[in-house]
């Protein structure tokens, strides 16, 4: 076999392989984001033609016998019928997202067109009226290939496919033309030209051209071309399709595609090109080629992981993100590094702990921080350390006397058996107020600490306040965002309302994006959260409802005492009968709601007064919480259709 044809034929294959990963990669993509939206799943079944008839073009190389070679190519019309109503159908899709859906007609249309492609399938795969497999003698394999013939039907199929492709691209002008900002008349641009790249890429130009003509020289420079003109366009159509449906931002989407083509596709496409080098040749480092490709294989993929990790933030950086989106996201990044949970936290304070009763040789030691006027056990390690701090008095004076005595690392405060140790925060360090205290169970009544032992308790204490400092602030983050998320309504189901349905009024959107359940029940979440102040209360969406604004004028005119008047009502309307048992589980659900928002009481005091474990106080919270939101919706429903439905 001749060189040049040899390469072809192998640059043939690699690229046929190539289009059946990227094709079903991208199938499976828009398919599992946004399986509820007709762009995806019209572009699945077109995605779907292409990588079956791609997968035969593969199966077919490696050489199958005559019979089932003729098969394989009957069964390739499964995707060569069905493409061209494909094509149109997702025209018909593209076409409806910009406001001008089907009354009827179109939909038959593309139901008719479907049944037509089955006839061709049938005529393929049963008869030779479609096509006619003919074994062909080829400089690649005399005697081996098969290719086909055209039938009499032949001529009614390439008629059905000018018209349906040329129908298709007329109905993606009409929707770029109805789309109205640019983005979008953009996107619909791109799609115009590359949803027609599979068709025209699948079409059997054999049958015009000459059976067994894809099998000389020439024929295999055209192929080659074809095919890696339809390996670009399918990566072309992955940008545009991924924007369809999608819930999430445009730089979101461009992230997530990324990382998924770098990730999927490119490393499956690697370890194709390396299985076909390795495997051709005939020794590498002294091994045989086929005995040294799994380890190629497996050190190209890793190399490549390695390779995506460490160069992603900059791809992410110059295809994503612009200069202030990039100081943004720097920001945001920055925060999500910081951010340490409780839990993290507390390991943080158990590892002190334990460095600290090893180093001192004491068997007991816990760190406290100041809640008002009692303080609260937040880590402890060893047997003696107390179930409960003081409270109440107790501890204010306990923190008076640790003031008075002007208590500090070298001369610490000797009582109930402990070392009290202030512990003092960055941002409180200039007043001089202490966070917390850092105790150690006292052996003696002198701790007697050497320089290098007051260095080492020194850096134990400024570890503990930095711990107890940031557990603050980032309670303070955490509480605003929890009041802030929720209002956040940046969904991409709202910014498809102004692209591709301009008619819509702003408010009927609003109104749209309020009534969808899930996020009315977080709304209400936020607001009963933040009932004595913040965000979730203060900004909340729900100030938008009609018996929020009706409650404003008997509550001095303001929006957030009306909206926390509405949740008292709500709440009381879960009030059971008859006289209260704080025991009772009748009352459960409502002493949750009283005690945790209505008063403010903490979750482990509402928690330990209803004999509860704080997980089974916050599954029944939850509840609470929905039952409070399902209240609500029934009150607004009845300010909304007063004279009912």
């Amino acid at each position: 076999m001749p060189l040049p044809i040899f390469i072809l034929d192998i640059a043939n294959e690699i690229l046929a392989a190539t289009i059946v990963i990227l094709a079903a990669s991208i199938l499976l993509y828009n398919v599992t984001r946004n399986l509820n939206n007709p762009v995806a799943r019209t572009s699945a079944v077109l995605l779907g033609c292409v990588t079956i008839t791609y997968l035969i073009d593969v199966f077919v190389a490696l050489g199958p016998d005559a019979a089932t070679y003729a098969s394989a190519l009957r069964l390739q019309w499964v995707g060569i019928g069905f493409m061209p109503a494909a094509s149109f159908h997702l025209s018909d899709a593209l076409l409806a997202t910009t406001g001008l859906s089907s009354r009827g007609r179109r939909r038959r249309v593309v139901r008719l067109m479907y049944g037509i492609s089955f006839m061709f399938l049938l005529a393929a795969v049963f008869s030779n009226a479609l096509v006619i497999p003919v074994g062909v003698a080829t400089t690649l394999s005399p005697g081996r290939a098969i290719a086909v013939t055209p039938g009499f039907v032949f001529p009614v199929y390439v008629a059905f496919f000018l018209v349906a492709v040329s129908a298709a691209f007329i109905n993606v002008q009409r929707a770029r033309q109805r789309c109205i900002t640019r983005s979008t008349r953009r996107r619909m641009g791109y799609l115009q030209f590359a949803m027609l790249t599979p068709a025209i890429g699948i079409f059997p130009f054999s049958l015009i051209i000459g059976a067994g003509t894809e099998f000389t020289f020439a024929g295999l420079i055209l192929v080659n071309l074809a095919n890696l003109f339809v390996v670009l366009m399918l990566l072309f159509l992955a940008y545009p399709l991924s924007f369809f449906g999608s819930n999430i931002p445009d730089r979101v989407v461009k992230k997530e595609l990324l990382r998924f083509i770098l990730r999927g596709p490119a490393t499956a496409l690697l370890a194709l090109g390396t299985y076909f080098f390795t495997n051709t040749s005939s020794r590498i480092l002294g091994l045989q080629g086929e005995r040294f490709t799994p380890f190629a294989i497996v050190a190209v993929t890793l190399l490549w992981q390695w390779s995506i990790a460490l160069r992603l933030p900059w791809l992410e950086k110059r295809l994503v993100y612009n200069d202030d989106e990039e100081r943004q996201f720097d920001k945001i990044q920055d925060l999500s590094d910081r951010l340490l949970t409780r839990s993290d936290l507390i390991q943080l304070l158990e590892a002190l702990l334990e460095s600290v009763c090893d180093y001192l040789r004491a068997n007991t030691a816990y760190v406290a921080t100041f809640q008002g006027e009692s303080l609260e056990i937040v880590c402890a390690v060893g047997p003696s350390a107390p179930a409960t701090m003081p409270v109440g008095e107790h501890g204010i004076a306990l923190r008076r006397a640790l003031v008075s005595e002007q208590s500090s690392l070298e001369k610490p405060l000797l009582r109930d058996n402990f070392w009290f140790i202030p512990l003092v925060g960055q941002r409180t360090a200039s007043e001089g107020e202490g966070i917390g205290v850092l105790a150690i169970y006292a052996q003696g009544k002198n701790l007697s600490l050497q320089e290098d032992d007051l260095a080492m308790l020194s850096t134990f204490a400024t570890r503990a306040g930095q711990a107890l400092e940031d557990m603050t602030l980032q309670g303070e983050i955490l509480a605003a965002l929890e009041g802030l998320l929720p209002q956040i309504n940046l969904t991409r189901r709202s910014t498809e309302d102004i692209e591709f349905r301009p008619g819509r009024a702003g408010i009927a959107a609003q109104s749209a994006s309020l009534l969808d359940r899930e996020q009315f029940n977080e709304q209400v979440r936020a607001a009963l959260k933040q009932y004595w102040g913040g965000p979730g209360l203060t900004n909340s969406r729900l100030l938008e409802l009609c018996i929020v604004q009706e409650a404003v004028a008997t509550n001095d005119n303001n929006p957030a005492k009306a909206l926390r008047a509405v949740l008292v009502t709500a709440i009381e309307r879960l009030r059971p009968q008859g006289e209260r048992k704080i025991m009772d589980p009748e009352w459960t659900l409502y002493s949750i709601l009283e005690f945790r928002f209505l008063k403010g009481q903490k979750v482990r005091e509402v928690a330990n007064r209803l004999a509860m474990s704080e997980p089974d106080f916050f599954r029944k919270q939850r509840i609470a919480i929905d039952q409070v939101a399902d209240v609500l919706w029934d009150m607004e429903s009845g300010c909304q259709h007063p004279h009912g439905p």
